[in-house]
């Protein structure tokens, strides 16, 4: 990306230099002793105290020889007092007068020894001593300003910009960072809550030669020295169970899972789930064990069982509500899905505005009747149970009824939350549920498994206990405990579009881009007299703005319209 220098940030480099005159090294190398932060100063104030903190500029009133600032650092902001006859020896006021108040700016990381005290009006400050710059910012931060109304403008609100520089916005934007630190906390919860059951946080394969354990278009990519392809994991289901097969009682793994498939407020390409495996347990069990640390989690994150999502307030209280799949589709269709066969589930579906087609077998066409009419009904925890077969080929089958499984999934504010089994642990129906996969491939279904993991199946013939397992969409969780309605409020780096490229564009071609963009399109001949360019300018304007990829030429009929890209 070409870069070109604002006038603010061609300053900074003027600044950079002249500190290097000076004998300043703008990026010493050398330990900084920080001894103390923000927040601990304000909660255990001592007059006169001694502290050496560190961190940004944020702002500054300079008075004359006195300046109050603000600095802040990882746990917020506090007052620093710079006086001039306190910072420099003797005649000397370079330190003062040159350093801080010209060669400083907004945005510099700097460290400072001082002692505390108040201000008139009670303000908890810091007294420079001493101050060292540690590392000079070159780029304005995106700071709002507040006018003489109290009016706030130019604040770093757009989406796009605030993903692309995150960086950024955790500087000007304080409240995000509470939203990152309120998802290590969540891991941290869960981390605590299976630890002290016994059970054990393991690594799998994050590149694995089948993709499997999920419903998904997997990324796929190619090991040279293997001369292999290779899949970036769609889900660690089966890895995990084969960690169960080998004797470990209880399993789990915080996994970066990674779908090729669509985005939107509620998906990102790569994202984190949580998978636990549990051996003797079953679903029953699961969705009071999901309750339980759920509501334990909301309690370590936020304090309390409630959070707010928009216009809802969640509570994560246990017990939750159980509801059937079966029974949920009647309560809000009317329709009973037991005992149809596909084609009637098809011609149901087309009948009430489904969206369906022949590619799709009977789960499949449930799934949608479910996802259509049902899912977004349901605004407090629910538990939605018994699942049919043709949707859960990893799922063990119903104890009371062979055309269900034994499956539930965590509905939150009309969104899956978290997916469970009692898991299927019989490797003959494992492998014809495979199999009856591939067939639902062969049709047309992009999201059937095209694959059979036959290293699963062995391992299921050496014996799996009976088991539960249990996944919870982390980045879904963490935006219903903190009220954002996008997925990309809760990733530090979510998966964006690439940036436009910013070109530096010559006389010639700013003068025919300014007047294309009023209109978008024009005929060549109009554009070229409106514009007003000598032969020469003409064609090496358009020629540069085709390079640029900034404008196209199109035939319409028999004349050429120059169209804006």
């Amino acid at each position: 990306m070409s870069q070109q220098l604002s006038e603010q940030e061609l300053v900074r480099r003027d600044s950079l230099t002249k500190l290097r005159e000076l004998g300043i090294n703008p990026y010493p190398q050398a330990l900084y002793p920080v001894d103390a932060l923000s927040k601990d100063i304000k909660a255990n104030y001592e007059e006169g105290k001694k502290v050496i903190i560190a961190g940004r500029l944020m702002s500054r009133r300079i008075q004359g020889k006195a300046s109050f600032a603000e600095l802040q650092d990882s746990e917020g902001r506090i007052q620093v007092y710079f006086n001039r006859d306190e910072i420099c020896s003797g005649d000397d006021h370079a330190m003062y007068n040159e350093v801080y108040k010209k060669l400083l700016d907004i945005g510099d990381f700097v460290g400072i020894k001082g002692e505390l005290f108040k201000t008139q009006v009670g303000e908890i400050s810091v007294r420079v001593k001493e101050f060292t710059l540690l590392s000079k910012s070159l780029k304005p931060l995106p700071l709002p300003k507040t006018d003489s109304e109290g009016k706030v403008h130019d604040a770093f609100t757009d989406p796009e910009m605030r993903y692309r520089q995150r960086y950024a916005d955790l500087v000007v934007n304080p409240h995000v960072k509470e939203v990152f630190i309120k998802r290590t906390k969540l891991f941290n919860a869960m981390r605590t809550f299976f630890n002290e059951r016994g059970y054990m946080e393991v690594e799998t394969p994050v590149l694995q030669p089948i993709p499997g354990g999920a419903a998904a278009r997997p990324f796929v990519t190619h090991h040279n020295s293997l001369d292999i392809p290779l899949y970036m994991r769609i889900a660690n289901e089966l890895y995990l169970k084969r960690l169960i097969v080998g004797g470990f009682e209880g399993v789990y793994e915080f996994s970066r899972n990674f779908r090729n498939e669509g985005m939107d407020r509620t998906h990102n390409p790569e994202f984190t789930a949580m998978e636990i495996y549990v051996s003797y347990k079953d679903y029953n069990w699961m969705m009071a064990f999901t309750e339980q640390l759920l509501e334990y989690c909301a309690i370590q994150v936020n304090g309390t069982t409630k959070a707010t999502f928009g216009e809802h307030q969640v509570d994560f209280k246990a017990p939750y509500k159980r509801v059937t799949m079966r029974q949920s589709i009647i309560d809000f269709t009317g329709f009973d899905i037991d005992g149809k066969t596909e084609d009637e589930l098809r011609t149901w579906c087309q009948s009430n505005n489904i969206e369906v087609d022949e590619t799709m077998g009977k789960g499949k066409l449930i799934d949608e009747i479910f996802g259509e009419k049902c899912e977004g009904n349901y605004i407090q925890p629910t538990f939605i149970t018994d699942y049919p077969k043709e949707m859960s080929p990893l799922c063990k089958e119903h104890r009371e009824n062979p055309e269900l499984t034994e499956r539930f999934e965590l509905m939150i504010c009309g969104k899956e939350v978290a997916n469970a089994y009692t898991e299927l642990n019989d490797p003959i129906d494992q492998k014809e549920r495979f199999e009856a996969q591939l067939k639902l491939a062969e049709r047309g279904d992009d999201e059937a498994s095209q694959f059979i993991d036959y290293d699963f199946l062995r391992a299921l013939e050496y014996g799996m206990p009976p088991t539960s397992g249990l996944g919870i969409g982390i980045d879904r969780l963490v935006m219903y405990l903190t009220n954002n309605q996008s997925i990309q409020e809760v990733l530090f780096f979510p998966q964006m579009k690439p940036e436009k490229k910013s070109v530096e564009l010559s006389e010639s071609e700013k003068a025919i881009l300014e007047v294309l963009k009023k209109a978008e399109r024009m005929d060549v001949g109009e554009l070229k007299n409106a514009v007003g360019l000598s032969g020469k300018q003409w064609d090496k304007g358009m020629k540069g703005l085709n390079k640029h990829g900034l404008v196209k030429v199109e035939v319409d009929g028999e004349s050429k319209v120059c169209v804006l890209v």
